[in-house]
Formats: structure tokens, C-alpha cells, sequence
């Protein structure tokens, strides 16, 4: 007699509930939600909150960075900085270096928003039912997994 598994003593691995890959697009569609009710006062939509994030902390940059930072190609980017400049949010400039390229800046009303936006992370947090602390370690998780996915795309 063998004390090796047979194929039906092993787990399932092709369970749908064992699928990480549904449960981060899952988690991914809530987290979109949540965000969508968090960002209700600032009348702002998650991607273009996003879009604030980097400007916020990265201070103007031309549209190709942008979405290098959001992981976004141009196509996407476009029409984020077109509302927000249409909300009067930030405003777009020909990049004086570079004709072909856009700066993408934040107006005096954009750079207040920030002040607005500071209870977003508490009000998120609040959403989740877990503290500050353990969004920070599960966020940490997610850049692990996130940087070794990238690794294994790159071959």
C-alpha cells in the first residue's frame, strides 16, 4: 500500500473558487464600486482620481508619463485629462521641448481638490471594513505579485 496521494485525495486546483486570477478581477470590480461612492463628493470617477493621484504627487508631466504611471496607453489617458481639463482641473500645454508632446498640469482648483481628497483614504478604509495599517500590507502584497507578473510577461 502507498502513502503517495491518489488524483482524487489531491485539491482541485481547476475550482473555480480556487482562482486567484477571478478573485483579484473580482475584487478589482468592488474596489471600482466602492471608490465609485468614496469620490461622489470630490465628483471625481476612479480613473480620473488616479490621474490626480500621480499629478498630485509628480507635479506636471507629459501625457506619455502619465500613463506610464497609471499603466495606461495614450488612447486611455486622452480622454481622462480631456474631462478633467473640461472640469477645469488641470489644463494641457504643448510641451515647448517637444511639439509632439502634451504637458498635462494641475490648475489652482485641481491642486485644491487635494485638500478635499485627503479623508478619501480613511472614507476607503471606513469601505472595507480593515484598518489603514493592514490596506498598507495587503497594498505591499499586491506590488509583490504585480512585479513578479511583469517579470514572468517579460519572459
Amino acid at each position: 500500500m502507498s502513502d503517495s496521494p491518489t488524483p482524487s485525495d489531491r485539491p482541485d486546483l481547476l475550482r473555480f473558487d480556487r482562482q486567484i486570477c477571478f478573485s483579484l478581477d473580482a475584487a478589482h470590480r468592488a474596489v471600482k464600486a466602492a471608490y465609485r461612492v468614496v469620490l461622489k463628493d470630490l465628483d471625481l470617477t476612479y480613473p480620473q482620481y488616479l490621474v490626480m493621484l500621480v499629478l498630485w504627487e509628480q507635479g506636471p508631466l507629459t501625457a506619455k508619463k502619465l500613463g506610464e504611471h497609471l499603466r495606461l496607453d495614450s488612447g486611455s489617458v486622452s480622454p481622462l485629462v480631456k474631462r478633467l481639463e473640461g472640469a477645469g482641473m488641470v489644463r494641457r500645454e504643448r510641451n515647448t521641448q517637444d511639439e509632439r508632446s502634451v504637458l498635462v498640469q494641475l490648475t489652482e482648483q485641481g491642486m485644491a481638490l487635494r485638500e478635499r481628497a485627503l479623508e478619501v483614504p480613511h472614507r476607503f478604509a471606513e469601505a472595507t471594513g480593515f484598518d489603514l495599517a493592514h490596506l498598507d500590507r495587503l497594498h505591499g502584497e499586491l506590488d509583490q505579485l504585480t512585479a513578479a507578473l511583469d517579470t514572468t510577461a517579460r519572459g
